[in-house]
């Protein structure tokens, strides 16, 4: 991709007529006029594991470190929309992230959190909207009211069935869900993001920066067609959908993908889709640094890696960050580890000169040409994307997951061969790694959440709960917003589990074809 020197003869045309200003169409150079001027990127860490009580306390640790935003992991009962004591759930229970089995585990998370202060983003996908709802209750617990809450849900579903696995329902009712979620969050949590496409997890798969961006966009019209579909206007939603990206170490290719990817979604959503508001021109987006590039050999170097993926996505223009722990290759992150990641984006933030500038690589040979070459593939990329029909024609088809697979087929070889290069894994080795004390959860969790189940399912009102789990399912069989009776059914104490497993009866579960 790279030539050795770039010149004018490289970004034909007039760029700065071309690249317009920062805040303005088409967002090359960033969608807000100010960037980090005024305040700097919102500062995420990832966090979330064992019991809720054990999260809430790190949540605390994090704030009081200076974190900007919270952002939630759960762990895999709950994203596959399983309650703790369901035989699937054996084993994992808190491993991956936090166990939410119901309201009351809801508020322990947030104990003491004031929810209209901060800023949480719910990394939950299939059963995004249950949990977005019992966020919502607590917060109206705390006397806080809907339209002060901000925040995002993940809630994409489609790059599940592509890279990640932790779908539920089949693709249709998983997109009528979406729909529900956008129309209601319109209404009851107008300042929320009501879904966060991502790369992210595409490119932990193993996606190059122009399938990461392609397969993601993709998704994005997906969710904007089934919107339409549904009956919404829109620049009613598409000014609250949001992005999730990864950065990797290769600094300038990702400073030109993110300027790229902009620059293509503006004009989608312009002149293919019809939006006025240019709010819904905007690509605003999150990033994670590259988990898949931390290593468990010499796990301090990862710092340096960090930084630097940081580097790369605060020069893209990115909105939030979640900079990754050293020692994530190797276990759940210490309370050290996830303050170092921290101090990481502290350093960027306010130590260096960032933030003085907007858009600090504008007119730069290298990387306008490399936006450009890269806007080009991506594009290409998107048009056989939907030579299937639609993306969900192409998820189907197993599309975008062969070409994931091809791609981290290759990135495997040239490790193996070392034709590239990963400090301490293939090439400046030492003979002996130093010892470390990975964080570990207690497995006496999993009987400690079933205990509270019990308990939770002894003391509520079980004729009401039924009732309210039938209203959820004949709203599920027919066409009213799913959401409003899902909301009565989890005040009442429904279980996550008994919220999805209402929805499994009318919706069923999605079985990947063969050709998966």
């Amino acid at each position: 991709m790279f030539k050795s020197v770039y010149g004018p003869a490289d970004v034909p045309g007039d760029v700065a007529e071309r690249l317009g200003e920062p805040g303005e169409y088409p967002y090359t150079r960033g969608v807000y006029p100010t960037m980090y001027t005024q305040r700097p990127w919102t500062m995420r860490q990832y966090a979330g594991f064992g019991t809720a009580a054990e999260s809430n306390a790190r949540y605390h640790q994090l704030l009081e470190a200076g974190t900007t935003g919270l952002s939630v992991a759960f762990d895999l009962p709950t994203q596959m929309g399983y309650d703790s004591d369901n035989p699937v759930a054996a084993g994992e229970v808190g491993k991956v992230g936090v166990a939410i089995d119901s309201i009351e585990d809801m508020r322990r998370l947030f104990h003491e959190i004031p929810l209209d202060k901060v800023s949480t983003s719910m990394t939950i996908n299939a059963p995004g909207s249950v949990l977005l709802l019992l966020y919502q209750l607590v917060a109206q617990e705390q006397g806080v009211p809907g339209d002060q809450l901000s925040g995002t849900i993940q809630n994409d579903v489609l790059k599940e069935y592509i890279a990640r696995g932790t779908y539920i329902f089949p693709p249709k009712p998983s997109l009528r869900l979406v729909a529900d979620t956008f129309a209601y969050c319109r209404e009851e949590i107008p300042r929320w993001n009501t879904i966060s496409i991502s790369g992210y997890h595409m490119a932990e798969a193993g996606a190059t920066p122009v399938q990461e961006v392609a397969f993601t966009l993709a998704n994005g019209i997906e969710y904007v067609r089934a919107a339409l579909a549904a009956g919404l206007a829109v620049d009613d939603f598409a000014p609250r959908l949001s992005f999730f990206f990864v950065a990797r170490t290769t600094l300038l290719e990702e400073v030109a993908k993110f300027r790229a990817a902009r620059r293509i979604w503006a004009r989608i959503m312009r002149d293919e889709f019809g939006a006025q508001n240019p709010k819904s021109w905007m690509l605003r987006f999150h990033t994670q640094t590259a988990g898949v590039q931390l290593t468990a050999q010499q796990p301090e170097v990862n710092l340096i890696r960090v930084a630097v993926q940081g580097l790369g996505a605060v020069l893209g223009g990115t909105q939030s960050l979640h900079t990754n722990s050293y020692d994530e290759a190797i276990a759940l992150p210490t309370e050290k580890a996830a303050r170092l990641a921290l101090r990481t984006q502290q350093v960027l933030a306010y130590e260096t000169d960032l933030t003085a500038t907007v858009d600090p690589f504008a007119g730069s040979y290298v990387v306008e040409a490399m936006t450009d070459e890269i806007a080009a593939e991506i594009d290409g990329l998107i048009g056989r994307v939907f030579e299937h029909g639609s993306a969900v024609d192409a998820i189907e088809a197993g599309f975008q997951k062969r070409e994931i697979e091809t791609s981290a087929y290759r990135i495997a070889q040239e490790i193996d061969s070392g034709e590239r290069v990963v400090v301490g894994v293939n090439r400046f080795l030492i003979e002996q790694e130093e010892p470390y004390q990975p964080l570990r959860v207690d497995p006496a969790i999993e009987a400690e959440q079933a205990a509270r189940l019990a308990q939770l399912r002894e003391s509520r009102d079980a004729d009401a709960v039924a009732r309210s789990l039938d209203a959820l399912r004949e709203a599920a069989a027919g066409t009213a917003n799913v959401l409003y009776p899902m909301r009565e059914a989890l005040r009442l104490r429904a279980t996550v589990g008994e919220t999805c497993d209402a929805l499994r009866e009318v919706w069923g579960r999605y079985q990947p074809t063969e050709r998966f």
